[in-house]
């Protein structure tokens, strides 16, 4: 009887090892470009003042618009978040003369369509 239970302890120990996948190796996905960002906008007159008339996608704006705050010297020494506005940029900033760069994105997407 006990070569009955061996023999029935090592089926199921087979079996056992049969079952188990390998796993399979990770693949690296690419990341698809955000198309919403990609997408040309046309500015306002008072934002094109500042980046031009063309039609942009929205990371070339804040690019122009950082190297016009940054040209003008309009960023605070002190506070390096937050931006001084001059009269060109008060009109975008809808009258605002002191702004942070994270509340600059969305009074600048007020000004793109």
């Amino acid at each position: 009887m006990a070569t009955k239970k061996k023999a029935k302890k090592t089926a199921k120990k087979a079996t056992a090892k049969k079952t188990t996948k390998k796993a399979k190796p990770r693949t690296m996905k690419t990341r698809k470009p955000n198309t919403g960002f990609m997408k040309p906008m046309t500015p306002s007159t008072n934002l094109a003042t500042i980046v031009g008339g063309t039609p942009l996608p929205r990371t070339e704006v804040t690019k122009k618009l950082w190297a016009y705050i940054k040209k003008n010297g309009l960023q605070d020494a002190r506070e390096r978040r937050m931006i001084n506005a001059d009269d060109k940029l008060k009109t975008v900033f809808g009258g605002k003369s002191r702004v942070s760069m994270f509340e600059m994105t969305k009074l600048v997407s007020k000004h793109l369509s």
